[in-house]
C-alpha cells in the first residue's frame, strides 16, 4: 500500500492567480492519491513558515520570490517545482504562465479595436511584468503603432511614497494621446488607473480603454466600469506543478526547462468595448462582423453592410485591422468556439451551430486549423 505523500505549498491566497494554481493542485489530487497538505498563511514574498526548518516531508510546491525562500527549501532536500517567474533557483522544474503569450493576446486585443496608441503600465521588479512589457511593446511596434510605458516604483524604493507615486501615474495617464489602449501588468494596477480615471473625469472605455491580467471575476466587476481581464491558466499551472511534483516524489525525473501555459482567452468588458478606428466604413464592417461573425456570414455579407467595393473594403480593413475581413470572421468564430468549450458544458454540436457551422466536422476542421488540436482535446485540456 502507498503511504500518504506530505507535501507544503508555499503558494500565498491572497490574489486570484495563487488561488488558481491552488484549485489546479487540489484537482490534480482528487484524481490522484490525496496528499497530507501543509498550506501556511502567507503573503507574497514573505519570510518562511518558522515550522518549514524542522518539517520532514516529501515535496514541495512554492513561489520563490526571494533569495530568503530561495535558501529556505533548498536545504530541505526534498523535490521542489517552482511556480514563480522570479527564477532564484534555475535549476529546480519551472511552471509558469506564458508572459510572451499574455502580451501578445493584450495586443491584439487593442489592435482589432483600432487602437493607434497603446500603452503598458508595469511593475519592473517582477520578471513576469517585465517580460510582458517587452512582448507587448514589439507587437505594438510590429504593428507601427505607439507604445508609452509607466514603470512603477518598488515600495521598497528608499524614500517610497504611495501619494508621491499616485501623482506619477495620474501624471501619466494625463499625458497619454487619446484614444489610448492601456495595458495593465495585473487587474490590482488595473484597478489603480480606474481610479484615476474616474478622479480625472476620463471616460472609460471611450478615451481610455483598460486591460488588466488574472480575471480575478469578484475585482473586474466591482471595477467601474467592469474591467476586462487576460484569463491566465493558473489551474493548469497548478495541475503541472502537482504532476511533475508527483513523479519526482515517486523517484521519476522531469525537464528543468520552462512549463510556460498559455492563457485561456480574454474577459471581455466594459472597459475595452469601444472600437477606436476612423474609417467610418471599415469601422462599420468590423462591428458587423462581430455582431454577425457567428451566424454564417461571409465576405459578400459584410459588401452589404457597407458602402465599399470588395477591392477597396478588402485593402482599407486589411490595412487598419491587419487582417482580411474573411479572417476576422474566421477569428471571431473560432474565439467563440474557445469560450463556449471552456465556459460550457454544449456539446460540439449544440456549439457547432451557434458559432455558424453547418456541423461538427466543419467547424473541428476550422478549429484545429486554427488552434492545432480538435475541439474535444482543447476542452478536455482546459478543464484539467
Amino acid at each position: 500500500m502507498n503511504q500518504q505523500k506530505s507535501v507544503a505549498l508555499l503558494i500565498e491566497t491572497s490574489n486570484a492567480y495563487a488561488r488558481g494554481l491552488l484549485a489546479g493542485i487540489v484537482s490534480y489530487m482528487h484524481e490522484h492519491l490525496p496528499w497530507s497538505i501543509f498550506l501556511p498563511e502567507q503573503e507574497r514574498g514573505a519570510t518562511p513558515p518558522a515550522w518549514l526548518k524542522k518539517w520532514k516531508g516529501d515535496g514541495l510546491i512554492v513561489r520563490i520570490e526571494t533569495d530568503t525562500i530561495a535558501k529556505a527549501v533548498l536545504k530541505l532536500n526534498v523535490p521542489i517545482i517552482d511556480v514563480s517567474a522570479a527564477r532564484h533557483v534555475p535549476d529546480i522544474p519551472w511552471v509558469e504562465t506564458d508572459d510572451g503569450a499574455i502580451a501578445r493576446l493584450a495586443a491584439e486585443h487593442f489592435l482589432e479595436r483600432g487602437f493607434e496608441h497603446l500603452a503598458y503600465c508595469g511593475e519592473p521588479e517582477f520578471n513576469w511584468s517585465n517580460w510582458r512589457e517587452d512582448m507587448f511593446s514589439k507587437c505594438v511596434s510590429d504593428a507601427s503603432r505607439s507604445c508609452h510605458v509607466f514603470h512603477s516604483r518598488s515600495k521598497h524604493t528608499r524614500g517610497f511614497s504611495m501619494t508621491h507615486e499616485r501623482r506619477r501615474l495620474t501624471t501619466w495617464i494625463m499625458s497619454l494621446p487619446r484614444p489610448v489602449g492601456v495595458f495593465a501588468c495585473y487587474d490590482i494596477k488595473a484597478q489603480q488607473i480606474l481610479d484615476i480615471c474616474r478622479e480625472q473625469g476620463i471616460r472609460v472605455p471611450e478615451e481610455l480603454a483598460l486591460l488588466g491580467v488574472d480575471n480575478d471575476e469578484l475585482l473586474c466587476n466591482l471595477c467601474t466600469p467592469p474591467l476586462s481581464s487576460i484569463i491566465p491558466a493558473a489551474n493548469q499551472a497548478g495541475r503541472e506543478a502537482a504532476r511533475l511534483l508527483d513523479i519526482l516524489m515517486n523517484g521519476g525525473s522531469v525537464s528543468k526547462e520552462a512549463n510556460l501555459l498559455e492563457p485561456l482567452g480574454v474577459a471581455t468588458r466594459q472597459s475595452t468595448d469601444v472600437l477606436a478606428i476612423d474609417d467610418t466604413d471599415i469601422g462599420a464592417a468590423v462591428r458587423y462582423i462581430r455582431d454577425h461573425a457567428c451566424e454564417g456570414i461571409n465576405v459578400g455579407h459584410v459588401l452589404r453592410a457597407v458602402p465599399l467595393s470588395r477591392r477597396a473594403l478588402e485593402t482599407r480593413f486589411h490595412s487598419i485591422v491587419g487582417r482580411t475581413p474573411h479572417e476576422e470572421i474566421t477569428r471571431r468564430r473560432i474565439e467563440r468556439i474557445r469560450q463556449l468549450l471552456i465556459d460550457t458544458d454544449l456539446t460540439l454540436a449544440a456549439i457547432a451551430q451557434r458559432t455558424g457551422f453547418q456541423n461538427v466536422e466543419y467547424m473541428s476542421v476550422a478549429f484545429r486549423r486554427a488552434m492545432d488540436v480538435p475541439p474535444g482535446k482543447y476542452r478536455r485540456e482546459c478543464s484539467r
